[in-house]
């Protein structure tokens, strides 16, 4: 059985990477000369991966991209960054729970609401009414706004729905004040659900960002008002957004996007 040659396979990853991150097309001479590899080398390793479907030619420019072996394994990767992303949020949330004593949720945005896809309950007396898999109002809670403040313009439409329902008589149900929400959120980077659900309790939130700069999901902390102000010097804010940002690096987010640094909406 032949044994595959390491240095062949380097090189074969090198070309791989060299279409990142804007998949451009290369020719083989372009491979070449960036690459430091002899043009038959290239020509050999290009035509090989292209079999695979690792690469794909374009018949008139004879130029290559990337091809859908390796869309699929890109795919792959989201979908396993997906399904695992309460795995990877339980120990930050965990974490948080324990540091402020208070019940922290993961929420995940799913059509014109959020889920509460973990829950961490906090010690105190009073505890918070909610179990995984609950679904909350994606206009009035903490989670839903700081995904949706960094999210784009049709998904805010999408999740919001027809009528803004008033849970509360602080639910903001007026779609231009919805959208000050918004903004205010990504000047800040955390969001505040004002007993906007429930009278008497306050939420705070912020976003988690994928590896692609989209905001995937949100930490929320939940409590009586009087003890989750949402003042944005507190120890909670902080926290809060601390946990969010080291959560979104377990994702391998490269930072840069949040405190009005968006594009969205």
């Amino acid at each position: 059985m032949q044994k595959n040659n390491p240095n062949s396979i380097e090189k074969a990853l090198e070309i791989l990477l060299a279409f990142t991150p804007y998949n451009q097309e290369l020719g083989t001479g372009e491979i070449s000369r960036r690459l430091g590899l002899h043009k038959a080398t290239a020509s050999r390793i290009l035509r090989t991966l292209a079999e695979k479907g690792f690469l794909q030619q374009d018949p008139r420019t004879r130029k290559f991209t990337l091809g859908p072996a390796a869309s699929d394994l890109g795919r792959a990767y989201n979908n396993g960054l997906s399904s695992n992303l309460v795995v990877a949020a339980k120990p930050f949330i965990d974490e948080l729970r324990n540091t402020l004593g208070e019940t922290v949720v993961l929420e995940v945005l799913s059509g014109e609401s959020t889920v509460m896809a973990y829950v961490a309950e906090g010690p105190q007396r009073v505890r918070i009414a909610g179990t995984v898999g609950d679904r909350l109002p994606a206009h009035a809670a903490a989670g839903a706004k700081a995904i949706l403040a960094y999210s784009p313009p049709e998904t805010v439409e999408r999740s919001l729905g027809k009528d803004l329902q008033a849970f509360t008589p602080r639910t903001i149900t007026d779609r231009k004040a919805y959208r000050r929400e918004l903004e205010r959120i990504r000047r800040k980077g955390f969001s505040l659900d004002r007993e906007e659900i429930d009278v008497g309790i306050n939420a705070v939130g912020a976003p988690v960002f994928d590896r692609e700069d989209r905001a995937v999901a949100a930490v929320v902390v939940a409590g009586p008002a009087q003890r989750v102000t949402g003042a944005e010097d507190s120890e909670l804010v902080r926290e809060v957004k601390e946990t969010a940002a080291a959560l979104s690096a377990r994702l391998h987010h490269r930072g840069g996007i949040q405190d009005g640094q968006s594009e969205a909406v």
